[in-house]
Parts: structure tokens; C-alpha cells; sequence
């Protein structure tokens, strides 16, 4: 299996034409970009965002083209540091046209535990990550049978998850805070 990664990787985020699509059901992500930010975060320190400003502008580029960047996050209740850091993170990439939706992992059980990029609808990006977390790479998709499998979990994750807002407001419901 030949993953991709670096550079090459960053690509796929400029070689679609209409839609990327992002299941993403791990419990945290180590990317070592995030780690002063979630220092900061979990420290109530101020963050201008510089760290994610590529993404941000990405998002928004994308969506002044008219192309459609959304995701589910599953999302272990109660929140760890780690979701509360990245509920914090997709009101930014919301404002820049991400559509970013969240999925309690209660209601997701019967998912397949499987991490990737969809793109079009007609390739996709499965994401490989070593045993602390890290992003080794992702693995190119073209195979139509194993899409439509994906297109398929991207419809039924995407028919459950609720706006980060909702979201809040039921966990906030649920813990009783």
C-alpha cells in the first residue's frame, strides 16, 4: 500500500471540482501542528489562528468557487479536551465555509470505523494513523465498489450528525450543565 503524504497530500485538497467529504471518527487526532494550540485552548490563552489560517483560507477559497466542504466528526460524550478543542476550532472553519456536523458516538455504533476523504463522489483518501494517533499518510481509493461503500456511509453519517450548535446544545442538555 503507497500512502500519501506531505506536499502530495495537501494536493487533494485543490484537485476536486464540487465536494469533499471527511468522516471522521477517531476519538483525537495528534497532528504536532495542534499541539500549542491545544496547550493555549485548554490554558484559556488567546489564539490568532495562524497555525490553521492555510485551512481557513483554503475553506474559504473553496467556498468562493462554489465547492462544497463538509464533514462529521463522532464525538464521544462527555466531551474530552481534545472535542471541546476541536468543537472551538470548527466554529472557525464554519465561519470560513466549512460545513462541519457532529455525530454523539452512541448514535454512530453501527458505522464502520474508517477515516476519510471522499472527493466527487467518485475517488476518496482513506487515512492512515499510527498507534499514537499521527497521520501517517492516506491511501488513494478508486476502486467504484469501495466509493459507493463510502459514499454510502458519507449519506448515512451525514443523515444522523446535527450542526455544532445543536450539538452543543444537546451535550449541554445531556450533562445537565
Amino acid at each position: 500500500m503507497t500512502l500519501v503524504s506531505g506536499d502530495a497530500f495537501g494536493d487533494l485538497f485543490r484537485s476536486f471540482e464540487h465536494t469533499a467529504f471527511r468522516l471522521e471518527p477517531r476519538e483525537r487526532y495528534n497532528s504536532p501542528g495542534e499541539h500549542e494550540p491545544l496547550r493555549r485552548f485548554l490554558a484559556g490563552e488567546p489564539d490568532d489562528l495562524a497555525w490553521n489560517r492555510p485551512w481557513l483560507d483554503l475553506m474559504a477559497e473553496h467556498t468562493a468557487k462554489g465547492r462544497f466542504v463538509h464533514r462529521v466528526r463522532v464525538v464521544s460524550v462527555p466531551l474530552s479536551d481534545y472535542s471541546r478543542f476541536g468543537l472551538w476550532c470548527a466554529e472557525h472553519a464554519i465561519q470560513a465555509g466549512e460545513d462541519i456536523r457532529y455525530l454523539n458516538r452512541a448514535q454512530a455504533q453501527d458505522l464502520p470505523d474508517v477515516d476519510y476523504w471522499l472527493f466527487d463522489s467518485t475517488w476518496a483518501a482513506r487515512l492512515r494513523f499510527d498507534e499514537d494517533d499521527v497521520l501517517l499518510g492516506a491511501e488513494i481509493v478508486t476502486d467504484p465498489a469501495t466509493v459507493t461503500e463510502l459514499v454510502a456511509v458519507r449519506d448515512e453519517a451525514w443523515s444522523r450528525a446535527v450542526d455544532r450548535d445543536r450539538f452543543l446544545s444537546d451535550v449541554v442538555r445531556e450533562q445537565g450543565v
